[in-house]
């Protein structure tokens, strides 16, 4: 007795055969798409921006003359940034990681705290502007200096930083947990030296990714009225600023062509700040994945 029919078999085979090449030639144009597109950007830039990155524009500052434009003071300007963004997105955003992956209860309250932290993630980032604008800028009367900026992009990374390093902590096996217990260990103890080294390597990365993106955010910075050019430094963290994307996008927006070059070069800058920002991250992460 019978119970496969070949010819239903080799007809259904054939469909998902057929169903299965029309979806892997649909991924590919998608991946080939996205590549070319990529390509074409980053040709566009370097041919235009190349000649301009010089000695001289890495030194100078801004000026009305595309021949003399510098970046110091936006270069300057980004780094000053980050001096307030890392300790104070990744101090908050590990600790209530922490907080609600070891020590709080599992309740509807704090499963409505995750939700809407993961949502948070998604908000526009000329919300967080607004809300910077209003708390800090002239609440707090920080005006449009460094600290102000600082705290409203860490605002803006903030749940980036939280469910990554949520989900660095969840992937920590239990097992480490209670053989740390076993030796005696309190929670502190089992968190500080067996949970956190080994979600090092989530946590860092996820970290660094979510500075180089607000490194390159402009929209925060606009709305808070971070001027476009300064021809000083800052000199501490209430000191006015700029920063390479408000720099860019003034140069960008101006009608000259010899401007549109001068944006390219600026664009090439801050694309090698970030791509140290992200080798970093994938040493950190390499090195403590030998280890633990």
């Amino acid at each position: 007795m019978r119970y496969i029919d070949d010819t239903v078999v080799m007809k259904r085979m054939t469909k998902r055969i057929i169903f299965n090449k029309v979806w892997k030639s649909l991924f590919f144009l998608a991946t080939t798409f996205a590549l070319v597109t990529l390509a074409i950007l980053l040709y566009r830039i370097v041919t235009q921006g190349a000649d301009y990155l010089t000695i001289d524009f890495l030194t100078n500052f801004a000026s009305r003359f595309a021949d003399k434009a510098g970046i110091k003071a936006a270069l300057i300007g980004s780094l000053w940034l980050m001096v307030v963004v890392a300790p104070v997105s990744i101090i908050l955003g590990v600790g209530t990681a922490i907080y609600l992956e070891e020590y709080a209860k599992k309740n509807r309250l704090n499963d409505f705290i995750r939700m809407n932290i993961s949502n948070l993630a998604g908000v526009p980032s000329i919300v967080f502007g607004l809300l910077g604008l209003t708390i800090f800028v002239r609440m707090l009367g920080l005006g449009k200096s460094v600290l102000a900026a600082g705290l409203t992009m860490s605002l803006l990374i903030l749940p980036v930083i939280i469910v990554a390093a949520q989900e660095a902590i969840r992937a920590v096996p239990n097992e480490q947990r209670e053989a740390s217990y076993g030796m005696g260990a309190t929670k502190w103890q089992t968190i500080l030296h067996v949970v956190l080294p080994a979600a090092i390597p989530g946590i860092l990365t996820g970290s660094i990714l979510a500075m180089s993106r607000a490194i390159g955010e402009t929209a925060p910075l606009v709305v808070i009225g971070i001027p476009v050019i300064l021809q000083f430094l800052p000199n501490g963290l209430l000191s006015q600023f700029t920063a390479l994307p408000m720099q860019i996008y003034d140069w960008a927006k101006r009608p000259q062509e010899a401007f549109q070059y001068v944006a390219a070069a600026g664009i090439l800058v801050l694309m090698i700040v970030l791509l140290l920002m992200n080798s970093i991250a994938i040493f950190i992460r390499n090195k403590f994945q030998k280890r633990y």
